[in-house]
């Protein structure tokens, strides 16, 4: 029988469960959907009963049908939603939306109280998103909106580490969920903000990502891991895979740039920019930075598609040309003209852009990734430091098979070497990766594309 480590990787529209073998390879996946229900306000939220009843089900099956020897399990989940036990145990709120919309008041409170909303925020490295996404905000919400719940509260988990105690039965805590735009680590200190013993909050102390605790599943004992959290997940396979200081730029619809080797304090002028900071599983600060750059492409793929008359895919069909380039150059210069005012003239761009600049689709298209482009080499700057020890650049997701933007910043970055990535199920790996020494798992890591 193959010996596997069980991952249960829940965002916020799929629900999966893989398998990863003694090498770390994926021998089994299965997805599951779930109808989201309403909470006690009408909000919409997962069905944490019907998750946590799958999961069981899932690992018993896993666990007797003999297929598959299961030495472990681990979870990744989504951040920012919180769990509220009693004192037997007992969760006593649902696993509230982090979309749902809270009183302004709350954090203007705490921003008052503890230096001011850009000290606040820099000192927590967390953006005041306005909503439950500040995962502390939640504590305060639910003592302020709903007293009778909290007086029952007894402890607090988030919701990586709620799925892992429905297996284990223990109350942790670990860095990636706590250092996610929560407010409640103190970056200066590395520890919990003060604000929290001030409001008498008891939470965990966070431990490391690799403790497990023994648990019976299916009438054999199996190692339960703590739980991480997706995005500090996803950059586990690099920490473990590059022998060499790096960045890690995510392309998707969001363009997320992580570099755990940027030890400098988050600046407000950062924050600002929308740049924040993560945890990582051995609570080193990972500086990172976003881009919308997925949406904006698409957007304006289409609308370049509609003037010119092509298929709306048309742009993969777009080879980096050295004479499109130089037209480009020389015609603009260092203009942008999708986004003439940053990132923040996307909307306006849209309305005031006349593509009949352009003689055809592929000067239109190269000018747009050269503008794209260059917005990203902006976002990815601001995480590098000014002592910087980093020498690769590795690219993942859709745009690493972009060759325009890919050409553009190995012109831009010639003191990097740009590796393009692509780690299938990033999340559930980095959960199967933190736990495979515990395990006795040699894993094989693979991080650049062939």
């Amino acid at each position: 029988m193959k010996k596997v480590i069980a991952v249960f990787d829940i965002g916020k529209t799929n629900k999966k469960v893989l398998l990863f073998d003694e090498s770390l390879k994926l021998v089994f996946q299965h997805e599951q959907k779930f109808p989201v229900i309403a909470d006690e306000d009408g909000f919409e939220c997962d069905d944490i009963d019907r998750i946590t009843d799958w999961i069981k089900t899932e690992l018993t099956t896993i666990a007797k049908v003999g297929e598959y020897d299961l030495k472990a399990v681990n979870f990744s989940t989504y951040g920012a939603s919180l769990m509220f036990l009693d004192a037997k145990g007992q969760r006593l709120t649902p696993v509230y939306n982090y979309l749902k919309d809270v009183p302004s008041a709350i954090s203007e409170s705490l921003f008052a109280n503890y230096g001011g909303k850009d000290e606040f925020c820099r000192r927590t490295a967390s953006p005041a998103l306005g909503l439950l996404l500040n995962s502390g905000i939640q504590i305060l919400w639910l003592k302020q909106e709903k007293p009778e719940v909290f007086a029952k509260t007894a402890s607090i988990l988030h919701f990586p580490q709620y799925l892992a105690y429905t297996l284990n039965g223990k109350v942790v805590s670990e860095p990636t969920s706590i250092g996610c735009h929560t407010f409640l680590w103190d970056y200066d200190n590395r520890t919990y903000h003060p604000w929290i013993g001030d409001h008498k909050i008891e939470l965990p102390q966070p431990v490391t990502n690799d403790l497990v605790f023994e648990s019976e599943i299916g009438g054999k004992n199996v190692l339960v891991g703590t739980g991480i959290h997706d995005s500090s997940s996803s950059l586990v396979p690099y920490l473990k895979g590059s022998e060499e200081p790096f960045i890690l730029v995510s392309t998707g619809t969001w363009c997320i740039t992580m570099n755990p080797f940027n030890s400098e304090p988050l600046t407000a002028d950062q924050l600002e920019q929308d740049c924040l900071c993560f945890l990582s599983p051995d609570k080193q600060q990972v500086k990172s930075s976003r881009l919308f750059m997925g949406h904006f492409h698409e957007v304006w793929a289409e609308k370049l598609a509609t003037h010119f008359k092509t298929e709306g895919s048309y742009f993969k069909q777009v080879k980096c040309g050295e004479s499109l380039l130089a037209k480009q150059e020389e015609t603009f210069g260092s203009t942008s003209v999708f986004f003439p005012a940053g990132k923040e003239s996307f909307e306006d761009g849209l309305k005031s852009v006349d593509l009949s600049i352009f003689d055809n689709y592929e000067e239109a298209y190269t000018k747009l990734m050269i503008d794209l482009t260059n917005l990203c080499i902006t976002a990815i700057n601001l995480v590098i430091p000014q002592n910087d020890s980093t020498s690769k650049l590795y690219i993942s997701g859709g745009f690493a098979r972009n060759p325009i933007y890919i050409h553009l910043l190995k012109e831009y970055f010639t003191q990097k070497e740009i590796i393009t990535s692509e780690i299938d199920n990033a999340s559930a790996l980095g959960a199967a990766l933190v736990v495979a020494d515990v395990v006795g798992f040699k894993p094989e890591i693979k991080l650049a594309l062939d």
